[in-house]
């Protein structure tokens, strides 16, 4: 199917031939000089296939009484399709419905006119006069990556493919898969790569997918293979899903000319879209979790202070049924190795349950949570008949070893009892 736009000069051609035909929508197809043509969006009922072949006083009369028998078809097969019967309905009221004719082959003679056309109908007009709601149930929005492999390079969106072409040109309004084709500009060309594609990773796709407006994506690939030259051209088409980037289908097509490659890609591309509706239908597009968007953490909060912890602890205590209490020892720690000798000294205290250094300082006064069994005054007489001097406030004792020096470097002052 060849499309071409028209000139400026020729606008004022195509208004009468417009005025003409009383509305009718003239076809516009690609020229190959004005770069990546848009995907085709707009969401209509398209009727393909529909042959006509009729005679005129002049081959643009005969072209135009083509189109509208085309419309008549169409409409007929349309309604067919939807399971609805066709209600009859004037020209000028099919001129108001469609909106275009698809030119798939045509042969123009002086006063005959053969050719295959497709109708696209407007959906929401047409849904209107069939009873159907203009909007179906669709996917969630997909995004679309098509990678085409030829001579043993796989490109994505880093340029223009044939196979891209192929998914521009493909009319997604009867399909009830929701694709997002990226246009190939700006950013897809370094986003949307086949190294994107094999990358498993959710963080990054979030952040990708984020960009079109997407929730999943569909990745439809295309291996082409020339037999030589100009002859015939193999294609192996696989429809894969998800980050995973997981095989639905694969199959092959071919064809005896290379200058038969868009129609053998738009034919990839058709099988592909019904075997994409196919599982969704069947619950296998299912967007996965991993793609949800995440709420940002919240801000950790500041670690509690000694007294916290301990009145933390005692709480748990009480919840727990274990009776007892738990004391703050402070002690002069001048190296690591006095940390671990003063908590196993602790620990092997009768009715001592833990001894877990909370505040540490090496050369300094490091603190420590016990958990003891009983009260803090019993904790401090077996200390002392350990050989500790303690200074009791409280649930908070303050220990060192007899005749140790304090941090400040001066000697233990002498305990109450003390001989001369």
């Amino acid at each position: 199917m060849s499309i071409r736009r028209f000139s400026r000069p020729l606008q004022f051609a195509a208004a009468l031939a417009l005025a003409a035909t009383g509305g009718l929508v003239l076809a516009q197809v690609d020229d190959p000089d004005q770069g990546l043509a848009s995907a085709d969006s707009s969401g209509s009922y398209e009727v393909s296939g529909i042959a006509v072949d009729v005679t005129g006083k002049t081959a643009e009369a005969a072209r135009y009484a083509g189109w509208r028998i085309a419309q008549r078809k169409g409409w007929a097969m349309l309604a067919q399709r939807m399971g609805q019967s066709a209600t009859a309905l004037s020209d000028g009221a099919l001129d108001g419905m469609v909106s275009g004719i698809v030119v798939e082959d045509e042969q123009i003679g002086p006063n005959r006119y053969v050719a295959r056309l497709g109708v696209l109908f407007s959906r929401a007009k047409a849904g209107a006069i069939l009873g159907i709601a203009p909007e179906a149930a669709r996917s969630a929005p997909m995004l679309t990556i098509p990678i085409e492999i030829s001579g043993g390079v796989a490109t994505g969106f880093e340029q223009k493919t044939a196979w891209q072409d192929a998914w521009r040109r493909y009319r997604t309004g009867n399909s009830s898969v929701d694709y997002v084709r990226p246009s190939g500009t700006g950013g897809d060309a370094l986003l949307l790569t086949l190294g994107q594609v094999e990358r498993p990773g959710r963080g990054w796709w979030r952040v990708v997918l984020d960009q079109y407006g997407a929730n999943d994506v569909l990745v439809p690939k295309v291996t082409l293979r020339r037999e030589w030259p100009g002859g015939p051209i193999i294609g192996m088409f696989e429809a894969r899903h998800g980050p995973d980037n997981r095989l639905l289908t694969q199959f092959s097509l071919r064809v005896d000319r290379g200058d038969a490659l868009p129609v053998l890609l738009d034919a990839g591309v058709k099988r592909i879209d019904d075997t994409y509706q196919a599982a969704l239908q069947a619950g296998l597009l299912g967007t996965d979790p991993g793609l949800a968007f995440v709420a940002p953490t919240a801000t950790p909060t500041p670690t509690d202070t000694p007294s916290d912890i301990g009145a933390t602890d005692a709480a748990l205590g009480a919840q727990t049924g274990v009776s007892g209490s738990v004391v703050t020892i402070q002690v002069d720690t001048p190296s690591a190795g006095s940390v671990t000798a003063t908590e196993s000294a602790l620990q092997a205290v009768p009715g001592v349950r833990s001894a877990v250094t909370t505040s540490l300082a090496i050369g300094g006064v490091s603190v420590m949570r016990v958990g003891f069994d009983a009260d803090p005054a019993v904790l401090r007489a077996a200390l002392e008949a350990r050989g500790w001097t303690v200074v009791a406030s409280g649930a908070t004792l303050r220990i060192r070893r007899s005749g140790q020096p304090s941090a400040g470097g001066q000697a233990a002052p002498p305990a109450d009892n003390a001989t001369g």
